[in-house]
């Protein structure tokens, strides 16, 4: 049948009641049949049906419309990335599995999570629902009569539903749909060991991949965790043999925009703490879906040293540096403000040498005006001897109200190509000798991780802002390193003569 559209179920809603008896029957009979069609064919309907008390969020609809994808064959290979209680697990692991089943009562699901009791424990949900009254209202779909474990069983039209755990054997058994659930757990990612990465991808290649049949589907729906974790081994091996058949959905807590990924559920004010109390690392992995890695980087987070005073050193000269968005609207771009001090701390051998630390970190999106006052009170704030823009974006109309109001300033003018790579690489040593600091803050954690993830990160506002001011006192002979000419000239912060 044809599915009704709104108005015409809204029209016999109104009516009902109206009608003689009999023709009230013969509506509900055809308000069921629309609603168990519209059950077969929409995930998300299914959902809300076996599901009271639902809150449905936008990422719910798209990762829906994904998984239809994959059930009429024209998806094969998923990935979707998201953060915790955000209904990954009963989508994927529960909703899905048993729609799918409903659907295709014939084909084979092998479900993974990474405890065999967790899987198992889905799995039971599974065949729970499918033998439910609700769901065989909407479903021909029935449990074979030998189906009595929970991970291993099978429908009566001989599909078959087989749940591991990460590590389990695979051995004898086919999958149609293979699904693989938060494949790594919170105790070996704490591990900090590359090698609990590399052991889930190795158990991935050689048993659950190997058990596709042919033209089989894959959907792998986690939380990031690090670079080298499921989703980014398959991700890199994958572009590595130039054959990258894999749609990736990224849904991030937060959304670029500032607003909640699920605002039904979460409150931003919730995220906001929640992000407060989290490692930067783990926020932008679990949370962001966007881990970083040192591998590649060229300023290393052992690098830095830690001021664990409560205040900060008295600075010889200090520099301030921002890095401006063109936009607020431009959801990818912040701009971002650095202000770095000179101070003198003893060496190993107890002389008094010249070292460098981060005082303030800021980065936001922002309208013109906002960045206009911000950067009036920055500077009002911190005094600095130099202040540098970069002169691209908005730094240019930056550049010429601070300027307009009395404010001296360099100006900043990138060059092409690899210039910011160019320029990290250029203060490098200063990080590998020891002599840049930064105190415990939450800001200082953030400037540290966007730091270690160039050049691969996402973001590097707070890079460029940063390099900007480390290459001003390389180069104006504020510091020197051993790596440095003898005879440099030092330059210390200037004189004021009455």
């Amino acid at each position: 049948m044809s599915l009704l559209t709104k108005n015409e179920i809204n029209s016999y809603l109104k009516v009902l009641d109206k009608l003689p008896l009999a023709e009230q029957n013969k509506v509900r009979q055809l308000l069921e049949l629309d609603r168990v069609e519209r059950c077969r064919e929409s995930f998300l309907f299914f959902v809300k049906q076996m599901w009271p008390g639902f809150i449905s969020g936008k990422h719910h609809g798209i990762m829906a419309e994904a998984f239809e994808r994959v059930a009429s064959g024209e998806l094969k290979r998923l990935i979707i990335n998201m953060p915790p209680r955000h209904t990954k697990s009963e989508f994927a692991s529960f909703l899905l599995p048993s729609w799918f089943l409903g659907k295709y009562p014939e084909k084979k699901i092998i479900q993974t999570a990474h405890t065999a009791e967790l899987s198992v424990g889905f799995g039971r949900k599974v065949r729970n629902l499918v033998s439910s009254e609700d769901f065989q209202k909407v479903f021909a779909t029935r449990l074979s009569t030998d189906s009595k474990a929970a991970g291993r069983w099978n429908t009566d039209k001989g599909g078959d539903y087989f749940a591991i755990g990460v590590g389990g054997a695979v051995t004898g058994k086919g999958a149609d749909l293979l699904i693989i659930d938060d494949p790594h757990s919170e105790q070996e990612a704490k591990q900090g060991n590359p090698a609990v990465y590399d052991n889930v991808y190795e158990w991935y290649t050689s048993g659950p991949r190997q058990r596709l049949q042919p033209g089989g589907a894959i959907i792998i729906v986690m939380t990031r965790w690090s670079k080298k974790d499921l989703s980014g081994q398959i991700l890199k091996n994958s572009e590595k043999d130039g054959v990258n058949e894999w749609e990736v959905i990224d849904f991030p807590a937060i959304l670029p925009s500032g607003t909640p990924l699920w605002p039904g559920f979460w409150k931003k004010e919730e995220l906001e703490a929640l992000k407060a109390e989290l490692p930067v690392s783990k926020w932008e992995a679990q949370y962001q879906q966007n881990p970083t890695s040192e591998e590649g980087a060229i300023i290393k987070r052992d690098q830095w040293m830690i001021w664990k005073e409560d205040h900060a050193p008295d600075c010889e000269y200090i520099i301030q540096s921002w890095d401006t968005a063109f936009e607020k609207s431009n959801r990818s771009d912040y701009s971002a403000c650095t202000t770095w001090g000179v101070f003198y701390h003893p060496d190993k051998s107890g002389d008094l040498k010249p070292n460098i630390i981060c005082l303030d970190a800021f980065k936001r999106r922002m309208e013109f005006p906002e960045l206009k006052k911000k950067a009036f009170d920055m500077w009002k704030e911190w005094n600095p001897d130099t202040l540098i823009v970069e002169k691209k974006a908005a730094g240019a109309p930056l550049i010429y109200e601070l300027r307009k109001i009395g404010i001296p300033l360099e100006e900043y003018t990138p060059g092409k190509g690899n210039d910011k790579i160019a320029r990290v690489n250029a203060v490098s040593d200063l990080f590998a000798s020891g002599v840049v600091w930064c105190p415990e803050t939450r800001w200082a954690d953030e400037l540290m991780e966007e730091l270690a993830s160039f050049p691969n990160g996402d973001h590097d506002d707070l890079v460029d802002a940063s390099s900007q001011a480390l290459l001003r006192f390389r180069r104006g002979g504020f510091i020197a390193i051993s790596s440095d000419e003898a005879d440099e000239p030092m330059y210390h912060r200037k004189m004021t003569y009455y």
